[in-house]
């Protein structure tokens, strides 16, 4: 290799110019929209949902994980998982950032119709105010930086540093509105509490009460019912000794519709997902997290040893991101 260390730090500092360059150019940029979607994001009732795929999307995952921290209650939604059920967990009280540096990105743009049924307004953050996603959303906050440091111009450098960037001050800004403080940023940030919570068992986090449960005697009408009031994505089925028999989501649904004649006057038992993943009452909830993030599930159900049901758990209940209570039709949902 010929170069020398001068040489790598003259191109280590020229990309780091390049990027300065890129967020300088979109400071400028900022304008009337970015003030709108700062007004829906403070008074949104219900929650700012993140989307975006590749390194859009973990950029996304970066401004909610920025946001729920400091005060605004968020998530990140794939989009090809939303397009197969996880749009169960949408509100019409929601607000939707969709990120897209070109504003082509199919992913993204195919879910944004479907978003904007459920009565959620689009937020767009994109380089292109022409572009498909621009076209789709309710209105746009342009992120056009002048050229990548990638030296190819292909590998997104500068446009990823100016979307976290902006979502920064997005989070900074709603800050200032709901006079978010020190003492509200250490309620949700007590250190430790993270793997006290997880050291302790299970039983202590699930839920028992008003959970979304029915009997495996009930028609694929009657769960599908409870499934839409519960607002988790998913209802447990259970036999008469109240044993765990399998579980209804919104990805079951989606099959249903997908796959054939629509019958909702077929025994649920025909529809559900038999011997679905579990929890045992009495196991830690940091085995529980493993389950759950190795099967990609929000919900589970909690069994005890002879298979009863005997409660459920949310991932949030696991990272202390706040109470759930299933009682009505405006709480957290679930892939299933």
């Amino acid at each position: 290799m010929s170069k020398t260390a001068t040489d790598w730090l003259k191109l280590a500092r020229e990309v780091l110019d390049i990027e300065a360059e890129g967020l300088l150019a979109v400071r400028g940029q900022l304008d009337d929209p970015f003030v709108r979607a700062l007004t829906l994001m403070a008074e949104c009732k219900g929650r700012v949902v993140v989307t975006g795929v590749g390194k859009s999307g973990l950029v996304g995952r970066k401004i909610a994980a920025t946001l729920s921290s400091t005060g605004t209650p968020s998530f990140f939604l794939h989009p090809v998982e939303g397009a197969h059920g996880d749009m169960g967990m949408l509100r019409s009280e929601d607000v939707i950032l969709a990120i897209s540096n070109s504003g082509g990105t199919d992913e993204v743009n195919n879910i944004i119709p479907t978003l904007r049924s459920l009565g959620a307004p689009v937020i767009a953050m994109t380089s292109n105010t022409a572009s498909a996603m621009a076209q789709l959303a309710d209105l746009t906050i342009q992120v056009k930086v002048p050229r990548e440091a990638c030296p190819m111009g292909l590998a997104p450098t500068s446009s990823t540093t100016a979307q976290l960037a902006v979502g920064d001050a997005l989070a900074v800004c709603l800050m200032e509105w709901k006079s978010f403080d020190k003492e509200a940023f250490r309620k949700f940030h007590p250190g430790g509490s993270l793997g006290q919570r997880l050291a302790a068992s299970v039983d202590s986090l699930m839920h028992t009460d008003g959970l979304p449960v029915v009997a495996d005697s009930v028609s694929f009408a009657d769960a599908l019912k409870v499934l839409n009031a519960g607002g988790l994505g998913l209802v447990a089925i259970v036999d008469g000794t109240n044993v765990l028999r399998g579980v209804l989501s919104d990805g079951d649904v989606r099959r249903e519709v997908c796959c054939g004649p629509f019958d909702t006057s077929r025994p649920v038992t025909e529809v559900m997902t038999a011997s679905p993943k579990r929890a045992t009452a009495g196991e830690t909830s940091a085995r529980v997290l493993d389950i759950m993030e190795h099967n990609q599930i929000t919900v589970l159900p909690v069994v005890r040893d002879n298979g009863e049901l005997a409660g459920m758990v949310h991932l949030h209940d696991l990272l202390g991101k706040g109470a759930l209570k299933f009682s009505n039709g405006h709480n957290e949902g679930s892939a299933g």
